[in-house]
C-alpha cells in the first residue's frame, strides 16, 4: 500500500504542476496512507469538487490495472457522473464506472458516486460492498465527500487511504481528520504541492 500511495503523491505533485488547456491551475490535496488492520484488502477514498475531473484524470490514468480500489465522490450534478466515469474508463488501466448500491469493491476498479446520491462504504463478510443512499445534503452537498470519509475510517481504517484533491468549503475535512484518528497518515511529501494548488480555489483542503 505504500507504493500505491507514493504513486498517488507523485501524480498529485505532477498535477500542481502541469498546465492544462483551458483551465486554472488544479487545487490539489491533502492525502492519508495505512497498513493493514482487519483485512487484506487495500482501498482508496477520493474527494474532490471545483475542478476535480481533472484533478482525478491526473490521478487515476496513471494507475496499473493491480490498484487498489478507489472510491471517488466528485460534487456534480446525476446527469454528469456516469458519462464522467464512462470517459474517464476509456483513459484508464482499471476499470471505472459509476458506483451501484450493494456491489462488491473491486481491485483495479473506481467507484463514481452516482450525483445526488450518497456513497459510503459498507461491508458483506469480509468483503468490502458499496452502499448508496438519498439522505439529505451534508455541508451543502451530496454526494458528500464527508459521508463517504467517515464510512471509510469505520469499515477501513488502516487499510484505506484518503485524498482530498480540491473544492471550495469544508465537505470532506471532518472524515479526513476521522480517517486520521482510525490510524492514517499523510502522503509522504506531497504537502507543497498540496497548499501550492489548495490556495487557488482555497478553503477545503486548507480546511482539512
Amino acid at each position: 500500500m505504500l507504493a500505491y500511495s507514493q504513486m498517488i503523491g507523485d501524480k498529485i505533485r505532477a498535477a500542481a504542476r502541469a498546465r492544462l488547456h483551458n483551465r486554472a491551475a488544479m487545487p490539489v490535496p491533502v492525502a492519508l496512507k495505512a497498513g493493514p488492520l482487519r483485512s487484506s484488502e487495500k482501498l482508496i477514498a477520493i474527494g474532490s469538487s471545483t475542478g476535480g475531473t481533472e484533478a482525478i484524470r491526473h490521478v487515476l490514468q496513471p494507475l496499473p490495472a493491480t490498484s487498489p480500489a478507489l472510491l471517488i465522490t466528485q460534487h456534480m450534478p446525476p446527469s454528469f457522473t456516469r458519462s464522467f466515469a464512462e470517459r474517464l474508463n476509456k483513459l484508464c488501466q482499471i476499470t471505472v464506472k459509476e458506483a451501484e448500491d450493494g456491489e462488491r469493491i473491486l481491485p483495479g476498479h473506481a467507484y463514481i458516486a452516482p450525483g445526488a446520491m450518497h456513497m459510503e462504504l459498507g461491508r458483506s463478510g469480509a468483503n468490502y460492498v458499496v452502499k448508496l443512499n438519498e439522505g439529505p445534503p451534508v455541508n451543502r452537498h451530496k454526494p458528500s465527500v464527508d459521508v463517504l470519509f467517515k464510512s471509510v475510517a469505520i469499515n477501513a481504517g488502516r487499510n484505506a487511504v484518503g485524498v482530498i484533491l480540491t473544492g471550495m468549503g469544508n465537505d470532506g475535512a471532518a472524515g479526513i481528520l476521522e480517517m486520521h484518528r482510525a490510524g492514517a497518515g499523510p502522503l509522504p511529501r506531497t504537502k507543497p504541492a498540496v497548499w501550492y494548488l489548495a490556495c487557488r480555489v482555497r478553503r477545503l483542503p486548507q480546511a482539512a
